[in-house]
C-alpha cells in the first residue's frame, strides 16, 4: 500500500511539472510573438524651433507636406498665410486619415493643436470620429478605414479671436476640402473650417469646425 501511495505521488508530481512547463511555453510563445511585431517608431525630421517631427510610418502625401513646410520655415521671414495654409494640410491629412492610425486613442495632428485645447481636442477625437477605430498594435486589423488623398484650401481670412485668456487680433481662419484614396469613403467629413491662433512663435489650431 505504501508503495502504492509514493507512486501515485511522483506521477502526480510529474503531471504537475509537465502542466506547468507547457503553460510556461504556451505563455512564452504567445508573448514573445506580439512584442516581436511591436516596434517602436523612428522620427525621421525635425523642426525644432516650433516642435514639429515627422515619423518614418508617414504616407508619401504627408511627407511632401512636411518638406514644404520646413521650406516655409527657413526663411528668414516666414510668410504666416503659407505657413498656415501648410499646417491646415498637415493637420486635416493626418486627423482625418484613419487606416495609419494604430487605435482610437493613436489621434492624428495633434502637434498642431493648441496646448490649452488638447485635452478637449482628444476626447472628443475619441469619442466623435475616432470611436469605432479597432486596435492594429499586431497588425491584425482587418477594419477598411480611409485614407485623405489631397487637401485643398479654399480661403484663409485674418481676423480677431479670443480663446480662454488668449485674445489674438490676428488669427487666422482656414476652410479647406479634401478628397479620399477611394469613392467607398466619400460618406466621410470631406470639408472644414479651422481657426489658428499666436502661440509665441508658432501659430495652433484653437477650433475645429
Amino acid at each position: 500500500m505504501k508503495l502504492k501511495k509514493k507512486v501515485k505521488q511522483r506521477l502526480l508530481t510529474i503531471i504537475i511539472i509537465i502542466l506547468f512547463v507547457c503553460l510556461g511555453i504556451l505563455i512564452y510563445k504567445n508573448f514573445s510573438g506580439k512584442t516581436k511585431s511591436v516596434t517602436e517608431t523612428k522620427i525621421v525630421s525635425k523642426i525644432d524651433k516650433y516642435g514639429y517631427n515627422l515619423k518614418e510610418n508617414k504616407p508619401k502625401q504627408y511627407k511632401a507636406y512636411f518638406k514644404e513646410l520646413e521650406d516655409i520655415l527657413k526663411e528668414e521671414e516666414v510668410n504666416e498665410e503659407e505657413y498656415v495654409k501648410k499646417i491646415t494640410q498637415l493637420f486635416i491629412y493626418d486627423f482625418y486619415s484613419l487606416e495609419d492610425k494604430e487605435a482610437k486613442t493613436d489621434i492624428g495632428g495633434v502637434e498642431f493643436v493648441y496646448k490649452e485645447a488638447l485635452d478637449n481636442f482628444l476626447k472628443n477625437a475619441q469619442d466623435t470620429y475616432y470611436k469605432y477605430v479597432e486596435s492594429n498594435i499586431y497588425n491584425d486589423r482587418n477594419q477598411k478605414l480611409p485614407m485623405v488623398d489631397q487637401v485643398e484650401i479654399e480661403s484663409v481670412e485674418k481676423m480677431p479671436f479670443a480663446f480662454g485668456n488668449q485674445n489674438d487680433e490676428g488669427a487666422y481662419k482656414v476652410v479647406a476640402n479634401w478628397t479620399y484614396t477611394s469613392d467607398e469613403y466619400n460618406n466621410y467629413q470631406k470639408n472644414a473650417t479651422l481657426i489658428f491662433i499666436h502661440d509665441e512663435h508658432r501659430l495652433s489650431l484653437v477650433e475645429l469646425q
